[in-house]
């Protein structure tokens, strides 16, 4: 029995090339069962001329499905489906009639219900994102990263795309790590101080896995990253959340009876404070006073383009009380996730041994793809554009904000990518951020940063990361339109 060419059509959401896309729609095809064992598939020349492609486009999606046994050729006659083809179930799915478990009683932990902080995914079609953490596809060097995992997919890293890595990483990377970017902030670490992590948040989850119990208490910074703040609620520990000022957390005012200390003292997450020399230096001195541990997530450090980056916490520490945190995925692009942690030996390995059980080791294409296209200097270009881009969007965004009165509540004063912002406080940022929506500007409500039971909910942050300087005064423009109509 023959295919016909009308069972194929365009799906308007798919991505690639033609080719793959054709490619795609035949496997599918083959895997859902529709296409079966023995069936002739469309000549090349009515299915190019069905789906308006050319004829060499459908013969090489063909060759493709070919040489992956999904199809074999018979001569002259044409293309079939091959006998070795996947095959798709014999049997039928079926539903459960009824979901009788009590699942209020069955689950014996609960992860939801933390922090919502929910960002829109359909943000690229806002004329004004005030988004923050976003890539901005004009700025990322798409074509040198395309290049490097390509690179990556070659004969010669065979080994380090298909090796189970275990409880190792690549150590192309480690080295690069270890040798050009933790010296920049002043660390030296050995390989086996450095693990490589899923990004910046899996590296905190591990970090609070391994140093905290339902004894101990953590201090974390108020207002802060809310996903940390659900890491360490889920963890059963003691939390103590400690107020910022201008200059970040107040080592004063930790708790005697601290334990673990989670900071971000290079730009403050979310009001972008640096932490200034004398005061790291303090926390340290209490750190050694009172025998507790710092995690220091260096946060931003790379978006330093108005001054040169404050050292590192960790490079200031004669105890090995820091446990460092760095990221590649907030400077390159968040759907990386790729991150790592410096600290002792005897942590790295419980977090070694942790990782492995949980989730082995990071893709190795992904670090060694990341590991060319740092070694080959396209990640230092990348973030010498990514400074020039938004040291003109800040200034462009802060002359807006003067021009129309609004509160800056706090500003990175080594420079980062967001303002922090302050409205009246009978201003709910939230139905301000609603209201901003239907004009096309997106703001994110500051109240999920907070701690408490009842949040300030007259903050809201604004960034600069994924607007181009030529929209942020009209969207500035409208922000403050729409705050000085009633509410």
């Amino acid at each position: 029995m023959a295919i016909s060419a009308d069972s194929f059509f365009w799906d308007p959401t798919a991505q690639g090339t033609l080719q793959a896309q054709i490619r795609q729609m035949i496997a599918e095809g083959i895997l859902s069962g529709r296409f079966r064992v023995g069936e002739k598939l469309p000549s090349s020349r009515k299915l190019a001329s069905h789906l308006g492609v050319s004829r060499i486009t459908i013969t090489l999606a063909y060759t493709e499905l070919l040489a992956d046994d999904y199809i074999a050729s018979k001569g002259r006659s044409g293309y079939y489906v091959s006998d070795d083809a996947p095959q798709p179930p014999n049997f039928k799915a079926t539903r459960t009639a009824a979901d009788t478990v009590d699942w209020s009683r069955a689950l014996g932990q609960r992860f939801s219900g933390g922090t919502p902080f929910i960002k829109p995914k359909d943000w690229r079609d806002y004329t004004y994102p005030f988004i923050y953490g976003q890539a901005d596809e004009t700025l990322f060097d798409s074509a040198n990263w395309r290049l490097c995992a390509l690179q990556a997919l070659g004969k010669k890293d065979f080994s380090s795309l298909t090796t189970d890595y275990y409880d190792e990483d690549d150590p192309k990377l480690i080295e690069f790590i270890a040798r050009h970017t933790l010296p920049r902030r002043g660390i030296i670490a050995q390989p086996d101080e450095i693990l490589v992590t899923m990004g910046a948040q899996n590296a905190l989850w591990m970090a609070a896995q391994i140093l905290l119990t339902q004894r101990r208490t953590a201090a974390i910074e108020d207002p802060c990253y809310p996903s940390l703040r659900d890491i360490l609620t889920q963890s059963r520990c003691h939390l103590a959340p400690i107020p910022v000022d201008r200059d970040g957390l107040p080592s004063e005012e930790l708790p005697p009876d601290t334990d673990v200390v989670f900071t971000t003292p290079s730009h403050q997450c979310p009001t972008t404070a640096t932490m200034p020399l004398s005061r790291r230096q303090a926390l340290l001195a209490r750190a050694r006073e009172d025998d507790f541990l710092i995690v220091e997530d260096d946060y931003e450090f790379e978006m330093s383009f108005l001054k040169s980056p404050s050292p590192a916490l960790k490079s200031l520490d004669q105890d090995g009380r820091v446990i460092y945190i760095g990221s590649f995925s907030k400077s390159l692009f968040p759907g990386l996730r790729l991150g790592y942690l410096v600290g002792p030996k005897p942590f790295i390995d419980e977090a070694r041994a942790l990782r492995s059980s949980v989730l082995r080791h990071p893709p190795g294409h992904i670090q060694r793809t990341a590991a060319y296209f740092l070694s080959l200097g396209h990640y230092d270009a990348l973030i010498r554009r990514m400074g020039k881009a938004y040291f003109e969007r800040r200034q462009v965004m802060e002359a807006a904000l003067n021009q129309h009165g609004l509160d800056i509540a706090g500003q990175g004063v080594y420079g980062g990518s967001s303002f922090w912002m302050r409205t009246a406080p009978d201003v709910d940022t939230q139905t301000l951020a609603e209201r901003l929506r239907s004009k096309g500007v997106l703001i994110e409500p500051g109240a999920p940063f907070f701690g408490a039971e009842t949040p300030p909910k007259n903050y809201y942050r604004l960034a600069y990361s994924s607007i181009p300087a030529s929209k942020i005064e009209a969207g500035v423009n409208l922000l403050a339109k729409t705050l000085n109509s009633p509410f």
